[in-house]
């Protein structure tokens, strides 16, 4: 199997490294993967990028998606699947689909009919200070487990003729093995914006909500799974669905 594997952290971060380490001994991997950290640019897409070879593939100037295009239509040829991670942070819910560069990359992979896989490892904030943590790529085991272990049998076993992309979220590497839960990304929603002057911040309150565990994600979302300390997987699609709507469609003969 030919597997491209990216990310949106950048092709030196830990995470990649421990995905690109376990994938190695199933697979034949090609790194085509953001030169620095694109996290959060979602689909975004340029017209123009530099291309460097790198000791596990190429380095790209450039977004996720900008290393899907590139690497599936110029540099690696006969890609099997693509695998993007393991981010260092999850991406949860729902509204992350879109706002996730490393769940951006799976969905770009989706649309050249390539089956994709998105990998993110849940990093307790309540525990570590996200901003300076840089965990070495054991810490990233339970990820590379879970994702070694799809890659070779999600290929046999027909997973992608329903799903066109996985979204994988795995705790931290723990002495025992955590259990995989297949699930629905959660709906709850809970950003925040507040004023100070000409300033305006943003936040996320629930990473604060998932903090105290004080989250109302029922059982089979994929939060709830998380918090549990289980290995999350939410077989989704890509192209967004079109429902035939009875009023727009008077709207659209009065108009």
């Amino acid at each position: 199997m030919n597997v491209l594997l990216t990310n949106d952290d950048g092709i030196d971060e830990a995470g990649l490294r421990a995905l690109y380490d376990a994938l190695s001994d199933v697979a034949s991997v090609t790194a085509v993967a953001p030169a620095d950290d694109q996290s959060a640019v979602g689909r975004t897409l340029s017209t123009r990028v530099d291309v460097r070879d790198h000791e596990l593939g190429y380095a790209v100037e450039g977004t996720p998606a900008d290393c899907v295009v590139v690497g599936l239509q110029s540099l690696v040829p006969d890609v099997d699947l693509v695998v993007s991670g393991c981010n260092r942070g999850a991406n949860l819910g729902q509204y992350t689909l879109g706002r996730s560069g490393t769940v951006s990359a799976a969905v770009e992979a989706a649309f050249f009919d390539v089956p994709a896989i998105a990998v993110s490892m849940y990093v307790p904030t309540d525990e570590v200070d996200f901003r300076t943590y840089d965990p070495d790529p054991a810490v990233y085991g339970e990820a590379a487990r879970a994702t070694r272990f799809l890659v070779e049998e999600t290929a046999r076993d027909g997973v992608f003729g329903i799903a066109d992309y996985l979204n994988v979220n795995a705790p931290i590497a723990d002495e025992d093995a955590s259990e995989m839960v297949v699930t629905e990304p959660s709906t709850y929603y809970d950003m925040d914006a507040e004023r100070d002057g000409d300033v305006v911040h943003l936040y996320d309150r629930i990473w604060e909500r998932m903090g105290d565990g004080s989250l109302p994600d029922p059982e089979g979302t994929d939060r709830r799974a998380i918090l549990d300390g289980k290995v999350s997987v939410s077989p989704l699609t890509a192209p967004h669905t079109v429902t035939h709507h009875e009023t727009l469609v008077g709207l659209a003969e009065e108009y």
